[in-house]
């Protein structure tokens, strides 16, 4: 039997266990209620279950007014710097991404010599071992950038002769390095697909020392190299913004609960890709792309509020798009009234969609801003308010810089390693025991093995007389 035959044989046996499988792991909704336990680990409210401390970022949605926590303006902060002071901070001083990657990883802002001494080591460090590109990324490329970049985070802990090393000193080192190479695992990934699948031309550019890492993205995924200021600059400001977003999200919480574990840097890192790819993570900015695709195809008029808003009144019913009556882009597990990367964002998304001659299609999503909130809230009144999310307006970005959709979610991985490895790094720090949640079992006990075998035994220890 060969391969194909017995993957087909596997998959019939599957589809037949499905319903079994389906039978046995429901767990009943009701249960859910009476046992107090929050789905997602957070109440109707928003409100998480606290897993951990951290010191890293901050985030708030609420204030409090006569005594009540009412929803408000949303806030982040990297290690206690609101997030709007230092993005004008990068007006006057610079690319973000370094900058921000120094405060978040080191706790402190850097003084210039700080900054020119790291952006040094991780100009040095954009290179990977001999053959790696070629024998690694290349071979068996697939359009799964994600699980690309994820095989080639555990191949490369090979070539380290202190991959083990568990020390604070070396696990900084190996994020750096890893900080450091993520654009190239990422882009030599989509350039292979793009060559071996699509047929596209091949061309490998080595990253240049003297650019940031947002010129250095735009530099080599572009056949000639070329980008303007203002794209670099834009995509420096997105990198930001997803660098870091408290320890409690999904792939940061990997994170933590992998290196608790006493798990080497290498695993980490990739198990944080494995919960970076879900599209209810990391996937977000794809789901909102094809919903505005799928508005435009469906709209005739796309200046016409009322046009646009009767389609995303079938959005939201499922008669619509996907079925499933969501509005992506729109909403956050944490924030309320709004979302604070959005905000900031919005301002370098409109420039670049004037630069770029995009106007209309911009005015599409101003619409689709406007009209959401006010629809979603009709439909189903939700306390803490909705707005849009940075992942509303993130993919249009990557579409105007000519980004290829495959790297959308690969693009928010090279920004959030920096905040992975900061908390990698507080996780070996302050903390001392493995995270091992509680899970409370429902289950049917359909056996009364220990009974018999108690009795069993009271026969043998002549606690029971035989008859």
């Amino acid at each position: 039997m060969n391969y194909e035959e017995v993957v087909s044989r596997i998959h019939l046996y599957t589809k037949e266990q499905e319903a079994i499988c389906r039978k046995n792991s429901e767990i009943p909704e009701h249960l859910y209620t009476e046992y107090g336990v929050n789905r997602g680990l957070r109440d109707l409210s928003g409100k998480g279950v606290v897993a951990g401390l951290t010191n890293i970022s901050k985030i708030t949605a609420f204030k409090m007014q006569d005594g009540k926590k009412v929803p408000d303006e949303g806030h982040l902060w990297y290690r206690g710097y609101p997030i709007e002071e230092l993005v004008e901070e990068c007006h006057k001083k610079g690319f973000c991404f370094e900058r921000t990657a120094y405060l978040l990883l080191f706790g402190e802002k850097p003084s210039n010599e700080d900054l020119r001494r790291f952006c040094a080591v991780l100009s040095v460090s954009r290179q990977l071992p001999p053959h790696f590109t070629r024998d690694v990324i290349m071979k068996r490329p697939s359009n799964d950038i994600m699980n690309s970049m994820t095989k080639s985070i555990l191949t490369l802990s090979n070539y380290d002769e202190e991959a083990l090393n568990h020390s604070v000193e070396n696990s900084l080192r190996q994020c750096m390095e890893l900080i450091s190479v993520f654009p190239m695992f990422a882009v030599y990934g989509y350039i292979a697909y793009d060559y071996y699948v699509n047929d596209k031309s091949m061309f490998i550019h080595d990253p240049d020392p003297l650019l940031s890492t947002a010129e250095n993205i735009l530099m080599m995924l572009r056949p000639d190299k070329k980008y303007t200021k203002l794209e670099a600059k834009v995509l420096d400001i997105a990198l930001m913004l997803h660098m870091e977003h408290g320890g409690g999200n999904n792939s940061t919480f990997t994170t933590r609960v992998v290196t608790s574990s006493g798990a080497d840097t290498y695993a980490a890192i990739a198990a944080a890709m494995c919960s970076l790819k879900g599209p209810k993570h990391g996937g977000a900015n794809l789901k909102v792309m094809d919903m505005m695709d799928d508005i435009s195809h469906h709209v005739k008029d796309l200046h016409d509020k009322e046009e646009i808003s009767a389609y995303l009144e079938k959005i939201l019913n499922g008669e619509a798009f996907d079925g499933k009556g969501l509005i992506y882009g729109m909403g956050h597990a944490v924030y309320s009234l709004s979302d604070p990367r959005e905000v900031i964002f919005k301002g370098f998304v409109e420039r670049l969609a004037h630069e770029k001659g995009l106007d209309d299609q911009l005015a599409l999503y101003n619409a689709v801003e406007e009209i959401a909130p006010k629809l979603i809230y009709k439909k189903r009144p939700i306390y803490k308010g909705v707005s849009p999310n940075v992942d509303f307006y993130s993919g249009f970005v990557y579409e105007m810089l000519g980004i290829p959709r495959e790297l959308y979610t690969p693009m928010f991985a090279m920004a959030r390693v920096v905040g992975w490895s900061a908390h990698r790094i507080e996780e070996m720090i302050s903390m001392s025991k493995i995270i091992r949640p509680a899970y409370l079992s429902v289950m049917e006990e359909k056996s009364d093995y220990y009974n018999r075998k108690e009795a069993e035994q009271s026969v043998i220890t002549g606690k029971i007389p035989l008859n």
